[in-house]
């Protein structure tokens, strides 16, 4: 009871973005743990614009991929969601079950649309949910297949909890599995709060310019 309880404060579920409830989101969960995003599917730079950044993510309920989403639209980022090759359980318990022990043997589950190169990029947004008060295992596997020496890369995410202890640990995560980048402080907002997602874009020089 313990452990399940543990889990539903920062890990699959991270909905209710509005209420704090800690239970997936059932009307998001079973398309965001199969279906890729309309951009997820394809090589990140098949945009029609080519752009120097990179918006990747790791998403389960849905709630990082709406803030995915909305963080691309406002850098011109290219969206790329990251897909593991063995999907996540749907169900909620299940999923904490798997996600308990990637972190305590430190895996790093394959990625099903991994990128052969990321080079063009000079500046990543990774974004991911608190999966057992850190990043999901996923998000080292994305970040270790990579020469990221001089990458700028800024650590986004979200959880039903919001804690912030749980958010340092996650950026800490990142900040170990991105050799040579340079890892900024990061963001942690609900999906909802487009006003922090905004002034934390423009604090940090990412906001695309208006016309």
């Amino acid at each position: 009871m313990a452990a399940v309880t543990a889990f539903s404060l920062a890990a699959c579920g991270q909905a209710g973005t509005g209420s704090g409830s800690s239970a997936p989101s059932e009307s998001s969960e079973s398309s965001a743990a199969q279906t890729p995003a309309s951009s997820g599917s394809e090589s990140p730079a098949a945009g029609a614009e080519e752009s120097s950044t990179l918006v990747a993510y790791f998403s389960w309920s849905g709630n990082t991929e709406e803030m995915a989403s909305y963080i691309a639209e406002q850098t011109g980022g290219e969206l790329l969601e990251i897909q593991p090759e063995t999907p996540y359980p749907e169900d909620y318990s299940e999923c904490g079950d798997v996600a308990l022990a990637e972190r305590d043997s430190n895996e790093r589950p394959a990625i099903a649309n991994l990128p052969e190169s990321i080079d063009e990029y000079d500046t990543i947004l990774i974004g991911y949910p608190i999966w057992w008060h850190t990043a999901p295992m996923i998000i080292g596997t994305f970040l270790e297949s990579y020469d990221l020496t001089g990458m700028e890369i800024y650590p986004f995410t979200q959880s039903a909890s919001m804690n912030t202890e749980q958010f340092d640990n996650s950026v800490s995560f990142v900040q170990e599995n991105a050799e040579g980048a340079q890892v900024h402080d990061g963001l942690f907002a609900r999906p909802s709060d487009t006003e922090a997602i905004g002034a934390y874009l423009s604090d940090n020089g990412l906001a695309r310019e208006e016309d």
